[in-house]
């Protein structure tokens, strides 16, 4: 692909030799004249003039004063990732249904999906059209996967629950497995049934070995757009809202809200029936107490959590214990000295 044509793709300006031809993406520091990178931090800017990249994506106001083949954006991070998209296409999957898959003959096929070995597909399932299924996937009774979503190998949809279009899912996934709820009585603990569902909005993408249960009662929902890092737990009756971004290794009790836009890191802890407010940000192997409100906006870390500048200012104390430890003893110290000297 030529520079010029790569910058009418982003809809962006060029400058420099427009005919370069660019044919993969790699990172600034190792960079060859037939790639393309990006500039999106200062430590990327000062490596760009040692780099042999061909071509540098980067903000509006990068100087340029070697004239160097750019294209100029708002957002070069962003427009890194589409062209990596252009450069590097996922392999499209063919169309078909392998001879060793099984599907019950009141599955729903639709038009150009892909079904590969040892894929099972249950009785009263729905697949839309171009989704493509990977080999060893287990898709349950009365389930409803949309269109030109993406199920990697190994994935498992229990019954009742309903996938929209463009998802991903990755290898080991379970969506719909039980939620974890007992009660206890007699000295026993009895299993309190897990009848409700699992809902996926569009575009939605579930991490390697992540799980969202099933609701007990209702639906356990994960919105439009959200994104769940590798080795994510969603418990029963969570509702995580649209956009919510979750690093790996988070866990959300049951009952949590996560509204709009949240920013959550890796190893989250949130307790039962937490609330996170819209555009919050939970920093990482932080701790949520049961029933805790994360206000919109608000940044919080440690555990439990608080806000951040709270949360540095402890720190910053806790650093200074050891010091103050030795100027308390030698306060004893002085103390006796005078407490002798006065008898």
């Amino acid at each position: 692909m030529r520079v010029r044509e790569l910058a009418e793709y982003l809809g962006a300006a060029y400058e420099g030799d427009g005919e370069r031809m660019v044919e993969a993406a790699s990172p600034v520091e190792t960079a060859g004249v037939t790639h393309v990178s990006f500039i999106g931090n200062r430590k990327a800017a000062r490596e760009a003039e040692s780099s042999a990249a061909g071509c540098l994506i980067v903000p509006l106001d990068f100087p340029n004063p070697a004239g160097r083949t750019l294209i100029r954006v708002n957002e070069p991070r962003l427009a890194f990732a589409r062209a990596v998209g252009r450069l590097h296409p996922a392999p499209a999957a063919t169309p078909g249904i392998h001879p060793s898959a099984v599907i019950d003959a009141d599955a729903v096929i639709g038009p150009g999906v892909s079904a590969g070995p040892m894929t099972v597909v249950a009785a009263g399932a729905r697949i839309g059209g171009g989704t493509s299924i990977g080999a060893g996937c287990y898709i349950g009774r009365r389930v409803t996967v949309g269109e030109s979503c993406t199920l990697h190998a190994g994935v498992t949809l229990y019954d009742d629950v309903d996938v929209g279009s463009r998802v991903v899912l990755h290898s080991g996934s379970v969506i719909g497995a039980d939620g974890f709820g007992f009660v206890l009585e007699g000295g026993r603990y009895h299993k309190f049934p897990q009848v409700g569902r699992v809902w996926i909005g569009d575009d939605v993408e579930i991490g390697a070995n992540s799980c969202v249960d099933r609701a007990a009662l209702g639906v356990t929902w994960i919105g439009e757009g959200a994104k769940l890092d590798n080795m994510v737990h969603v418990a029963h009756n969570c509702r995580i809202g649209r956009h919510v971004v979750v690093a790996a290794q988070t866990g959300f009790s049951g009952g949590v809200v996560v509204e709009d836009y949240a920013v959550i890191g890796g190893q989250v802890g949130i307790g039962d029936k937490a609330r996170i407010e819209s555009r919050a940000v939970l920093g990482s192997g932080c701790g949520v107490l049961t029933s805790k409100i994360i206000r919109s906006g608000q940044v919080v870390w440690g555990t439990p959590a608080r806000p951040l500048k709270e949360y540095l200012e402890t720190l910053a104390n806790l650093s200074r214990l050891p010091g103050m430890r030795k100027e308390l003893a030698e306060i004893k110290r002085r103390l006796a000295r005078l407490e002798g000297d006065a008898v």
